[in-house]
């Protein structure tokens, strides 16, 4: 009791995660205060008002020791947070220009993010 953790999330599948995807991507927000022990395996953690629709007793699988480095902490503020522990974030990139160039016997498309 009193120590910090991190939480997890996962989002939901074919969504990037933070604008990065696969294993860079960050998977922990935090860090929370542990208010107490239920069991051998659950904890009651102390969350925001802005993550109410969580439960605020979690598994220890769902959590992380926290290690007191501003860096690895993400903000939570903006991420709209499911009951079951996901989110959705949509990318900010939009196509400005698509081409297709033919080599041979192949036709290679290129496109033009923006972002």
């Amino acid at each position: 009791m009193g120590n910090h953790v991190f939480v997890k999330v996962a989002p939901m599948k074919g969504v990037m995660r933070f604008g990065k995807k696969c294993k860079l991507s960050q998977r922990f927000i935090g860090s929370f205060e542990i208010l107490e022990k239920i069991g051998t395996l659950a904890y009651r953690v102390a969350l925001p008002p802005t993550l109410a629709g969580v439960h605020n007793v979690l598994r220890i699988s769902m959590l992380r020791k926290y290690m007191p480095n501003p860096s690895l902490v993400l903000n939570y503020e903006h991420m709209q947070l499911t009951p079951n522990m996901s989110y959705e974030e949509r990318p900010t990139i939009q196509i400005l220009d698509l081409q297709q160039r033919r080599h041979r016997n192949k036709v290679i498309r290129m496109v033009k993010l923006s972002g």
